[in-house]
């Protein structure tokens, strides 16, 4: 059983990736095999083994993440099918895959779900320096969830005016860019200076959730390859 289709990876053009405006990312469908997809679905965790993230405060002024997290790290107790696509995740396939489009192998990964509900959003940000990208996967589907809701990741292009370390709003941004988020979607962006990117907020019914799987791409430094040597993986973020 495999989960990732390495041929639609090996498809994508990196030269392509980093010449996208206004900063490298892509939207591709079927990174996932078709049965991987559906395995993944039907063994996602249970929202009762998340932890509730709301009213967090931001730097810079931010409105609050508002989300049920699940991190990897702490070695929560999910299905077999999740522990084998990670497994493939931390193979070679994809991290020649990520090295490609980055142009460097001094990264590690973190893993974590989010589950969103209804009345909750991600305020325009950029996500933090130690970050060289994301690779969100969605989990959503027809059956269980309606476009009209929202959930979709926007790329906002400010043409530069503004700076990382501030908190815009949606409708300050010149350019938002939807990106498709229902079925086997995924996308994946590198963090620069102005990789603006957020959730509008979600309009559902109670009880149903925008999940998402997110692979984060973490710069890979001397303290951080000094913890995993003296403590492993999990200390180091890995």
């Amino acid at each position: 059983m495999t989960y990732l289709d390495c041929n639609r990876l090996s498809k994508i053009d990196p030269e392509i990736f980093r010449a996208q405006e206004p900063f490298p990312w892509l939207n591709p469908e079927g990174l996932l095999t078709d049965e991987g997809y559906q395995r993944l679905r039907e063994a996602l965790p249970d929202v009762s083994l998340f932890e509730r993230r709301f009213d967090a405060q931001r730097k810079y002024g931010q409105k609050s993440h508002d989300r049920y997290t699940l991190e990897w790290r702490t070695d929560p107790p999910v299905a077999d099918p999740w522990k084998e696509f990670i497994a493939e995740l931390e193979g070679r396939v994809y991290r020649n895959f990520l090295e490609s489009l980055i142009a460097t192998s001094s990264f590690s990964l973190n893993f974590h779900w989010h589950y969103t509900p209804n009345g909750c959003s991600v305020s325009p940000h950029c996500d933090a320096k130690r970050k060289l990208g994301s690779h969100i996967f969605y989990f959503n589907t027809k059956d269980d969830w309606d476009p009209s809701w929202g959930g979709t990741t926007v790329i906002l292009d400010d043409h530069g005016r503004l700076h990382s370390d501030s908190a815009p709003s949606f409708e300050d941004f010149d350019h938002v860019i939807e990106s498709q988020a229902l079925g086997n979607y995924s996308l994946l962006f590198s963090r620069k200076g102005n990789s603006w990117h957020g959730v509008q907020e979600i309009h559902c019914p109670e009880g149903a959730l925008r999940k998402v799987f997110i692979v984060e791409i973490i710069h890979q430094n001397i303290a951080s390859r000094a913890r995993y040597f003296l403590f492993g993986r999990h200390a180091a973020g890995y």
